[in-house]
């Protein structure tokens, strides 16, 4: 008989959000499910480990269902560290992040804990995809996605993915039947325009609240901003050799 696909499951938002646990229901119609994954929320975390203390990964039970879970103290790329090195006995088929609740387009990807979990997973060498919901909603409707993640997922598994790429994918805040499609995408150039709320606690103490705005510089129809603005999933093949080939040759022009 074939052996079932293991599957790591993980997030940023914690083990008990609603997102990770609609990812880990679709996982489990495809193959053993083991959930490694942070007892609290993680967001904006990016590719932070933990080197200055304790990591603390227990096993949990969170509600009914095949899968093995644990929780860890620890940051989303420490759940997948954890999890190769220490809990799993061979090496996961593929590892999937997420549902996240909120977005993680254009430059987002660099602050996601739930893309960095997927990146860290490719590090080591395991296929691997975040999986994002453009709803910060807690309650927000994972039910649209459902389809489409299993798809990309069993993708994933049957044809592999380049060397050294993950995918980051995005859904769109739409009902099922108004899903255009599914896009493979670049990442849109934009940034945040940061501001800093300066407000005063009642003793006096200055504190600050960080808010912004997303501004989007690229008008391409082939980018990820663009396909969830049009009603598609936007698919984006994420490299982590962050090296800029196109530089080093004018950098060779230096006098050094």
């Amino acid at each position: 008989m074939q052996e079932k696909p293991l599957i790591l499951v993980t997030n940023d938002d914690g083990i008990t959000a609603p997102g990770i646990r609609a990812l880990i229901r679709i996982m489990n119609t495809i193959g053993e499910v083991v959930v490694v994954a942070p007892d609290s929320p993680q967001s904006g975390m990016g590719h932070a480990i933990t080197v200055d203390n304790v990591l603390h990964c227990n096993p949990i039970t969170i509600d009914d269902g095949p899968q093995i879970e644990y929780n860890c103290s620890g940051t989303p790329a420490d759940c997948v560290k954890m999890a190769k090195h220490e809990i799993l006995n061979r090496v996961p088929d593929i590892c999937v992040s997420g549902i996240n609740h909120g977005a993680n387009s254009s430059i987002n990807v660099i602050y996601s804990g739930t893309m960095s979990a997927a990146v860290e997973a490719g590090i080591e060498g395991i296929p691997a995809i975040g999986f994002s919901l453009l709803d910060f909603n807690y309650h927000a409707d994972f039910k649209q996605a459902e389809e489409f993640i299993k798809k990309i997922t069993l993708n994933v598994l049957l044809n592999g993915l380049p060397d050294a790429t993950v995918l980051n994918v995005n859904i769109p805040k739409l009902k099922k039947e108004d899903i255009k499609g599914v896009k493979i995408c670049r990442q849109a150039n934009g940034y945040w325009k940061e501001d800093f709320d300066k407000r005063k606690s009642p003793f006096g103490k200055e504190y600050y609240w960080l808010s912004g705005e997303f501004v989007n510089r690229d008008k391409g129809q082939d980018t990820d901003v663009w396909a969830l603005e049009n009603g598609y999933i936007s698919v984006v093949p994420v490299q982590f050799d962050m090296t800029a080939h196109h530089a080093i040759q004018k950098l060779n022009q230096w006098e050094l």
